[in-house]
Parts: structure tokens; C-alpha cells; sequence
């Protein structure tokens, strides 16, 4: 890893792969993993420090031993060097045309006149990935202020609330098809003869202990008849079935047992039953219930008109 990366590279390389494997494996929810753990992130943070430090002082021993040598031990080193990484010659070419360092021989050339307490300054030209990376700014900057001041484009903000509107009619359509999520307000009553077998095996399993396998009731109501005790139809009828009738005496929820696809099966079945008159049935109870979204015909209008005329 060292003949391709140095220690300014090496170093942030392994420094951001830990905090991506720490973001990935720790479930942290909303917040970065080291904002919601923040002992684990101290902990990282002290030994990546302690890696930095060892790679710095590796490095300047590295390099006081390097002066140490004769030259023609220096030589030879470079040599050595120049052969054995020779496949990484590549990035070397690249960070000097991004960087355009000059060799340390040639800073008396780069020294300028003045200088303070001593302290001289070179005169070094920025280096070509910096102009390069303000260039791409303000490029970027002129394309963002034309597209959304300029031609109005959608920002940020207004997406959100595009694709927020756009998912709720998503999930409106889904629910409607959706058999797992339907309830008493999207149920539809099922008249199709293999719904309705499904639903009359359902009703013999759960419920005919105590409404009797014809619906005429026993423990339960008697389901033949056209009165209700918490309302007819088929929305009422899932809702009953789904969570329970009468507190105290009436039904269980069965919806921790039976699926909502399962409820609408059997709630159509039922409601199948009406007028087959089985024998001996349970007393009715409740009221009559009269369904006031069906739609309603005008008397007056559907009166049979009378074409006799009067004589006079």
C-alpha cells in the first residue's frame, strides 16, 4: 500500500473507510452513527490520531535517515527505489501536474526579497488542482443561478413537496388494491362465487360455534334476518368482525386472527345469508338498518301515472 499511496493519502483513505464501515453496520437510525455514539466515534478518533502520528514519525525518520547517507548510498537508494516502484510511477506524474511542486534544489530561485524576522516567504504559484476546482465553481455557480433563478427550474423545496403529493396519491392508490391494508372505509362487498366459498369456509371454521353453520343464530344474532345490532352493510359488518362487537358481551376482535382480505371474504358471505329463513332462527335483534348511501329513487316520479281522462 505504500509504493502507491503516501501518508497524506493513506492516512484520510483509512480515516473516512472506518467511518463508512461504522455508518454501515451500526443502525443509527436518523442521526450519523457518531452523533448518536459518541464514545465509539472518541474512540476512532483516538486511534486514527495515533495512526496519523506514527505514519508523521515514520516518515520524518524516514526521511532524517535518508540525509544521514553518503551520496553514493543516496544513490543507490533512488535507484532502488526508481525500480521497485516503477509501477506507481503514474500517480507520481499526476500529483505533479496537479500540484507543480518544485524541488527543494530550486527554492532559492523561488525566495522573495522581503521577509519578517528572518522568516522568508517563496513565491510559489497556486497549484493547478486549486485554479482548477475554482474554475469548476464558478462554472457550477453560473449553471445553478440560470437554471433556478433564471429559468425557474424546481428547487429543493418544491420537489420535496412534488414527490411528498405524488407519493400520498401512491399510497392512495395501493390502498385501494391492497388486500393487507384494507379497512372499513375501502371494503367492497365481494358477490363472486369463489369469494363466497372462501367465505362460507371461514365462517364454518370461526363463527358457526356461535352464529350455526346457516347463520341463524345460537350464541350469537341470527345473521338471516335484515336487523343489526351495530349496523348492516358491508363496511359496518368488516368493522364489527374486525374489531369486535359489544364490549363485555359481544364478539372478539378477529383481527389478530383473520386478514382483512379474510374479513371482506366472510363479511360478504354473511351478508349473502340474507332472507334464507333457516330453521328454528334466533329471535332478531336490534334495528332495522337501511343503507343511506345506497341512492335513492323519487316516489313521485316513479308513481305510475294516470292516463284516464275525465270526462266532462
Amino acid at each position: 500500500m505504500k509504493k502507491f499511496f503516501p501518508v497524506y493519502v493513506r492516512v484520510p483513505l483509512i480515516f473516512f473507510i472506518v467511518f463508512a464501515l461504522m455508518e454501515y453496520f451500526i443502525d443509527s437510525g436518523d442521526k450519523p452513527a457518531f452523533v448518536k455514539f459518541p464514545m465509539v466515534a472518541l474512540f476512532l478518533f483516538v486511534f486514527l490520531f495515533i495512526l496519523i502520528a506514527i505514519e508523521i514519525t515514520l516518515s520524518a525518520v524516514n526521511r532524517v535517515m535518508y540525509q544521514l547517507l553518503s551520496p553514493e548510498e543516496k544513490a543507490q537508494k533512488e535507484l532502488e527505489e526508481s525500480l521497485s516502484f516503477k509501477e506507481s510511477t503514474w500517480f507520481k506524474n499526476l500529483m505533479h501536474k496537479l500540484t507543480k511542486t518544485e524541488p527543494i534544489e530550486k527554492e532559492a530561485d523561488l525566495l522573495m526579497d522581503h521577509d519578517y524576522d528572518g522568516i522568508k516567504e517563496l513565491d510559489n504559484n497556486l497549484p493547478p488542482w486549486w485554479v482548477y476546482l475554482f474554475y469548476i465553481c464558478i462554472i457550477f455557480g453560473v449553471i445553478y443561478v440560470v437554471r433556478y433563478d433564471v429559468l425557474g427550474a424546481d428547487d429543493q423545496e418544491m420537489e420535496l413537496k412534488k414527490e411528498l403529493a405524488q407519493a400520498k396519491i401512491d399510497v392512495a392508490e395501493y390502498m385501494k388494491t391492497a388486500p393487507d391494508l384494507m379497512d372499513e372505509k375501502t371494503v367492497v362487498l365481494l358477490t363472486d362465487a369463489p369469494s363466497l366459498d372462501e367465505g362460507k369456509t371461514i365462517f364454518a371454521t370461526n363463527c358457526a360455534a356461535c352464529h350455526r353453520a346457516d347463520g341463524g343464530g345460537q350464541i350469537g344474532p341470527n345473521l338471516t334476518d335484515d336487523k343489526w345490532i351495530l349496523g348492516g352493510g358491508i363496511k359496518n359488518l368488516f368493522h364489527t368482525i374486525t374489531n369486535g362487537g359489544r364490549d363485555g358481551k359481544g364478539m372478539i376482535a378477529w383481527k389478530g386472527t383473520l386478514k382483512p382480505k379474510e374479513i371482506q371474504k366472510v363479511a360478504s358471505y354473511i351478508l349473502s345469508l340474507q332472507g334464507s329463513n333457516p330453521k328454528d332462527p334466533k329471535e332478531a335483534e336490534g334495528e332495522v338498518w337501511v343503507d343511506d348511501s345506497a341512492p335513492k329513487t323519487d316516489a313521485a316520479a316513479t308513481a305510475p301515472k294516470d292516463t284516464t281522462q275525465v270526462k266532462k
